[in-house]
């Protein structure tokens, strides 16, 4: 049973050992637990904020929620793909093509990579855009089947998805706003941090 089924399906918790991937060394092996589970870990640990979702509906609600507590009524968000503002077409949002007339990226993803908790993005999401000339605020809508175990996992189902057809400006999301778990890792330090939520609907 993943983490997801613990949040929010219930379940009997299982008796075994107190040992977590958040408790283990950092030179210490893996142990050996759900993909879905080692995201969330790994992507709270970067700093990103996790909404999980059963459905669509809930999904819209948890976006007027964001929109809601960061007052962003008013803020077109800047969104480069026409399949993802169809899909949210009818939550009032204002959509812009341009980075600079905007405090929010709106995008979807390639993957969502459990090793580490990032998230793999290609100019499919970001066109010839930069991380780092993006807005400071990303919103993320992804769905579960987009979970993969490495990023070398990610790149060979978009090989094998696209063919030769392969899509430039592969790259991750990865050091999300800072908080005390990531605050003192120097791999954050120079890299283009982002205040990110992911909107994450279960569709398996």
């Amino acid at each position: 049973m993943g983490l997801f089924d613990k949040l929010f399906g219930g379940g009997k918790k299982k008796k075994g050992s107190k040992e977590t991937t958040e408790t283990r060394g950092a030179h210490m092996p893996d142990l050996v637990i759900p993909v879905d589970e080692k995201f969330t870990i790994h992507f709270k640990k970067n700093g990103g904020k996790f909404l999980y979702c059963d459905s669509f509906s809930e999904i819209s609600r948890a976006l007027k929620n964001i929109i809601n507590e960061n007052d962003w009524h008013e803020h077109p968000f800047f969104a480069l793909n026409d399949n993802l503002k169809e899909k949210f077409s009818k939550e009032k949002i204002k959509f812009t093509n341009k980075s600079k007339e905007s405090d929010v990226f709106f995008t979807t993803c390639e993957h969502l990579i459990a090793q580490n908790g990032s998230i793999l993005v290609c100019s499919n999401q970001l066109m010839d855009n930069k991380l780092h000339e993006l807005p400071y605020n990303v919103i993320v809508f992804a769905t579960t089947s987009q979970l993969v175990e490495s990023i070398g996992e990610g790149l060979k189902t978009i090989k094998k998805k696209y063919g030769h057809s392969i899509p430039a400006n592969i790259t991750t999301l990865k050091h999300f706003q800072s908080n005390k778990e990531n605050s003192d890792d120097f791999l954050t330090y120079g890299s283009s941090s982002k205040n990110l939520y992911l909107l994450l609907l279960e569709d398996l």
